[in-house]
């Protein structure tokens, strides 16, 4: 009874970097909970994880998220997208990652007054034209980055 369980644990440790590579968002400190109504810098990091480049980032905003600036990324565009009281909604970051490397976009926000999660949707498109999607569409193979608030 031992060793399937060992087994187990054994997988899900090496199972574990697999999970960790997807887009994510996090706090600028690198964690997964904010509080209500803070300001919070936030990081969206974006491996490579196919054999041909990742040309576009796109990043839609949660609800209740009120985005008051981002850090210049070199080698990338950055084009907002908002809507008619001026938030922005959508952000759409186009640039090259080349396969095995990672890029940081880092953005300054207002977490929402409310307790709850953030989903924090993304879309990858590669230099072929696919696009992965990070948007819990499918949880097992593409989860959203959360953050909680408390």
């Amino acid at each position: 009874m031992k060793f399937p369980a060992f087994l187990l644990a054994l997988s899900a440790a090496l199972l574990l970097p697999l999970a960790a590579a997807h887009a994510t968002v996090r706090t600028e400190g690198g964690l997964t909970e904010s509080k209500v109504g803070a300001s919070e810098t936030y990081r969206l990091n974006v491996p490579t994880e196919k054999d041909i480049s990742t040309t576009e980032i796109r990043l839609v905003v949660p609800a209740g998220v009120s985005i008051s600036r981002f850090q210049v990324t070199p080698g990338f565009t950055r084009t907002v997208r908002k809507n008619a009281d001026g938030l922005v909604t959508e952000v759409i970051w186009k640039g090259r990652v080349a396969p095995m490397e990672y890029a940081r976009f880092f953005f300054q926000a207002r977490n929402p007054a409310a307790p709850g999660e953030l989903a924090w949707k993304v879309y990858q498109t590669y230099s072929d034209g696919s696009v992965v999607a990070w948007d819990d569409t499918d949880p097992a193979s593409g989860p959203a980055s959360k953050t909680t608030l408390k």
